[in-house]
């Protein structure tokens, strides 16, 4: 079925509009199944319910399968729709429970208490949803279901606007890339638009890489025709008639996926020659890459979608006028153009009301580690940490203290507790050495080692490295031996000062954004926590109890009840006892490995 026309598609709507609230039935039940459901054992709840549904004669219930809402911490989860209960979320669940569930409230219409979900918690009610908004509410595999909530009425209008109009409107929105920097979204289509070239490209970068972070990946899951929507918008407003995403291929369902909505896409007539019977003519192709970490830099991206080994060049020229295969390309993460269907179709003036003095909008942020609610978080921009850590997080497990987040990945910077109250939008979050990045957040509390934290994402970008420049090349290395050096306890003071050159010279030298980047979370790290730095070095200690060669594993005599747990589980046989008397540890012996201390029961196993 192609739509011929904005008559036809205004038809379209409406009758698909009737059709699936004709088809809704009584009962309907939910099952999210993203990538995180999955994981989580979300088939087994979903072949439960069909399974319970078959045998209790629950034929006329409606089951479906959509994407995650992005309340990571409950999974798997369902959500039960039932005419005089109204809507019910269940989560914790497994194949037993999610069969008790369909006994009790689909049966009997009966909710069960201790398995449901207060979607009035603030990790709910605190977030502004915008982006996020159909995550779970759709069918991602349903195009009907798309446009049911306004999908695609966005590109109709901006087929009836003048393509310099749809410019303007995004440039008033103030729309700021959501993938790194921030830079002006208005401003990037603008270069690209007035610069020469028989063929334009619009690129949408999905090739989300850093540790902690999967918002782009839920989002495509969950909402694929809302990229597709952004991507077409965009080539309209430049004068481009293809579009490439690049998806890493560890996303197999988020490929998946797309691969069925530009299917689904084409046949409507939303993609393809003509759309909607204007003279525009847009289509997307879909490119896998390598899992290569330094594709995510505009360049090397270009490079990979060429063919050719993902290596980052020199710049300018920028991408906007001499991008792929030399023509003018607009490269816009997934987050930016999620963002364009709701500015073209709510206004700019709707879409800026929100956000901080200096960008406007929400963001969505992947909040994961030490978090009691980890998931997809959306808020204004301007919000403070603490507000996304203890109202809408729920704060740190076991009442631990925060101690820093980690914002944009192996290229960002902790934030520290003194910091907790800072509003976070990019200009804030540079005044500190930090930067937004796509939108990872890793909480780390009181028992993380600063030391070790940045050793880890310098070792990160090490691996992930093109090597072109001597500045990733080798001082990257060099930065790693220091650290291992103060982490081993063979620090000197002098080592500080090394770490705090050798990173100041690869940012100003390094070829492409990795490189320039790779040394904020150490740097970052000195600012913040000096003092940690210190401790390993003139005391020989690590405060947090992260690294081995400075810690010593001990057993409290006063509280072992010698269960022998920790003894049975040591590798090295290190723990000698008698059942029901103290137990101790033999230093010469003990690895260090830290089992005794996961098992022991009594908090008796004490690390110094």
């Amino acid at each position: 079925m192609r739509i011929q026309s904005f008559e036809e598609f205004s038809l379209v709507r409406k009758k698909i509009s009737k059709t699936k609230a004709a088809n809704q039935g009584n009962i309907r039940i939910i099952v999210y199944g993203s990538t995180c459901g999955l994981a989580s054992g979300s088939k087994k709840v979903l072949e439960a319910v069909r399974e319970e549904l078959r045998a209790c004669g629950g034929n006329d219930v409606l089951v479906l399968e959509h994407g995650c809402m992005g309340c990571c911490f409950i999974e798997p989860y369902i959500s039960v729709q039932q005419e005089g209960l109204g809507f019910t979320v269940y989560g914790y669940l497994d194949a037993e429970k999610a069969a008790e569930v369909v006994r009790s409230h689909v049966v009997k219409s009966e909710i069960i208490d201790k398995y449901k979900i207060d979607m009035a918690m603030p990790f709910f009610a605190g977030q502004e949803r915008r982006i996020t908004e159909l995550l779970g509410e759709i069918d991602p595999l349903r195009i009907d279901d798309y446009i049911v909530h306004e999908g695609y009425t966005a590109l109709a209008k901006a087929l009836q606007m003048d393509s310099a109009g749809v410019l303007e409107e995004v440039k008033a929105a103030g729309l700021r890339g959501r993938g790194g920097a921030g830079f002006p979204t208005g401003r990037k289509w603008e270069f690209a638009r007035n610069a020469a070239g028989d063929r334009k490209y619009i690129v949408c970068n999905a090739d989300e890489g850093d540790p902690g972070a999967y918002m782009n990946r839920a989002e495509l899951e969950g909402n694929p025709h809302a990229v597709l929507e952004g991507m077409a918008i965009a080539g309209y407003a430049i004068g481009a008639s293809r579009g490439y995403i690049y998806v890493r291929a560890e996303y197999p369902l988020a490929v998946e996926t797309l691969k069925q909505a530009i299917a689904q896409a084409r046949e409507y007539g939303f993609l393809g020659k003509n759309i909607l019977g204007s003279s525009f003519d847009f289509d997307v192709e879909l490119f896998l890459g390598s899992g290569a970490f330094v594709c995510g830099e505009e360049t090397a991206l270009l490079a990979s979608l060429e063919q050719r080994r993902g290596n980052p060049r020199t710049r300018p020229p920028f991408p906007a006028i001499e991008g792929l295969f030399g023509k003018p390309t607009v490269i816009n993460n997934v987050g930016t153009l999620f963002n364009v269907p709701l500015i073209i179709r709510k206004g700019a003036k709707w879409w800026s009301s929100v956000g901080s003095e200096t960008t406007n909008g929400t963001k969505v942020f992947c909040v994961t580690g030490k978090i009691k609610n980890s998931g997809l978080v959306e808020v204004p921009m301007g919000t403070t940490m603490r507000e996304i850590v203890y109202a809408i997080g729920g704060g740190i497990p076991n009442d631990k203290e925060f101690k820093a987040a980690q914002l944009g990945g192996p290229s960002g910077g902790f934030v520290p507790n003194e910091h907790l109250d800072m509003p976070i939008d990019y200009e804030s979050l540079q005044t500190i050495g930090s930067i937004m990045g796509s939108g990872g957040m890793v909480i780390l509390d009181e028992d993380s080692c600063m030391v070790d934290a940045a050793k880890f994402f310098l070792k990160f970008d090490q691996d992930e490295s093109c090597g072109q420049c001597l500045p990733c090349r080798r001082g990257l290395p060099l930065m790693i031996h220091y650290l291992e050096k103060i982490s081993y306890g063979k620090g000197e003071m002098d080592d500080l000062d090394s770490l705090v050159e050798l990173a100041d010279c690869i940012k100003k030298t390094s070829l492409c954004a990795l490189g320039q980047t790779a040394a904020n979370p150490t740097l970052s790290t000195l600012r913040f926590f000096r003092d940690e730095y210190e401790a390993h070095i003139r005391d020989k200690r690590c405060p947090a109890g992260v690294c081995r060669p400075l810690i010593q594993f001990s057993i409290d005599e006063k509280k072992c009840v010698g269960c022998g747990l920790c003894k049975k589980i040591c590798p090295e046989n290190a723990i000698a006892g008698e059942i029901k008397k103290p137990h101790r540890i033999i230093p010469g012996k003990c690895v260090k490995c830290g089992l005794c201390k996961d098992v022991c029961k009594f908090d008796a196993i004490l690390v110094r």
